[in-house]
């Protein structure tokens, strides 16, 4: 089936942090969809980059000028092309960039577009839009994720001394995604209660990402709090931790150390993760380094026997995953559709990293949007691992609900994973 794209109009509209980004209607003759952009507070400097003025990531006329980029210069390259070509689509606006990051038209107007033809496609196509994507994904199993969910923030992501960005609960061993977000459902409002005794209602304020961040001075500390709700609900053999340490935020480069409550050079803070793992129920470690240190993520990764997470480190890019393959880095891939831009990029980042027998887990940004694209594309990439904050927030709880109809939709037919490693 051919559908032709017949119009391509771009906005600009407010993320999950008030700031501006783009988003994009693609028509068909009998089909519309539309995308959102989302953001991240700590970015990596491999990433592709969002079209911005004066420097400022986050300039009002910066994400107009991507806008306009779309509406005067996209538009015109699309128009009258077929949207269930997204490969041809895709590669059409990355030729015209010309740019190794999309800076000439903008990775937040690319993305826009990318993402809204699909959309367009699968409703063109009177599918759903998980199983529309499945013939770009080329997945034939279903799968629901195992869902990462951000409950303790600190790093960029909170005020306090807390170096490590972010801890989750990380949901193993139900039989159902609906089962695992119930009870972290659970256990968060546990996790809220504790944190209002110990250290105030005012520390139950949240974050970016639904998390909480009360004044923690180490990871320990946040750690017994996650053990302490999860005891309480009841989930001690069910419900996991994981870290984002996101490395790159606390990495003092001229002096070659990592400033946490001291300073660790990279063998001291492989020590330091691995006496955490060791001491508590840490099954995933992100970002454990900076983002050009291979070699030290590869060291942590043979030394441990949990999921080690690239994010920063491989931006999404399919030749710094092959460089990490290649290097023994890491044995996941954290995937961030707007760090390369395209779906048909994301996808092939995607692959790279299944072929090389590592685990893939879809990522939300901490500047959101309401669009759950990333829920239909998890199920159908069957990576079976999201990650997407809190089980609060309307932008996080978006895209619960969207896999949580999408289980409902599969009926008897539905798959969850039940364990990350």
């Amino acid at each position: 089936m051919s559908f032709k794209v017949k119009g391509v109009v771009a906005r600009e509209v407010l993320d999950s942090r008030g700031n501006p980004t783009v988003e994009c209607d693609v028509f068909t003759s009998s089909g519309f969809g539309r995308a959102a952009v989302p953001s991240g507070a700590s970015t990596g400097k491999f990433e592709a980059v969002e079209l911005r003025d004066g420097g400022k990531r986050y300039n009002g006329m910066g994400v107009r000028s991507a806008v306009k980029n779309v509406n005067d210069v996209i538009a015109k390259k699309i128009v009258g092309r077929d949207c269930c070509n997204q490969e041809e689509i895709d590669n059409l606006m990355i030729e015209f960039d010309g740019t190794e990051n999309k800076s000439l038209l903008g990775a937040n107007a690319v993305l826009a577009v990318s993402l809204a033809v699909a959309r367009a496609a699968a409703s063109s196509s009177k599918k759903p839009l998980y199983r529309y994507l499945t013939g770009i994904t080329k997945n034939r199993k279903l799968l629901l994720p195992i869902p990462f969910s951000n409950v303790i923030n600190g790093g960029r992501h909170a005020g306090g001394s807390l170096k490590l960005q972010e801890f989750m609960l990380v949901p193993e061993k139900f039989s159902s995604f609906a089962e695992a977000t119930a009870a972290v459902a659970e256990t968060y409002h546990e996790l809220k209660k504790i944190i209002a005794r110990k250290y105030g209602k005012q520390s139950t304020n949240v974050g970016d990402e639904g998390g909480f961040a009360p004044s923690l001075k180490s990871a320990e500390e946040a750690l017994e709090l996650l053990e302490s709700a999860v005891s309480i609900s009841g989930y001690e053999k069910k419900i996991s931790f994981a870290i984002d340490a996101a490395a790159s935020e606390f990495y003092n480069n001229g002096k070659d150390v990592y400033e946490l409550e001291k300073a660790y050079g990279s063998s001291e803070l492989i020590d330091y993760y691995l006496e955490l793992i060791k001491n508590h129920n840490i099954i995933s470690l992100e970002d454990p380094f900076h983002q050009e240190d291979f070699e030290s993520f590869a060291e942590i990764t043979e030394r441990s026997s949990i999921q080690v997470v690239g994010d920063d480190l491989l931006a999404t890019n399919p030749e710094r995953i092959k460089t990490g393959v290649e290097k023994k880095s890491c044995n996941a891939l954290l995937l961030k559709v707007n760090q390369i831009g395209t779906l048909t990029e994301a996808v092939t980042a995607a692959k790279i990293a299944m072929q090389s027998k590592w685990n893939v887990m879809v990522s939300h940004r901490s500047g959101e949007t309401e669009d759950s694209f990333i829920a239909d594309l998890t199920v159908a990439l069957g990576c079976g691992l999201i990650k997407t904050g809190a089980t609060a927030r309307g932008e996080r709880t978006a895209k619960y609900n969207q896999l949580l109809r999408i289980e409902g939709q599969l009926g008897k037919k539905a798959a969850y994973r039940r364990n990350v490693m």
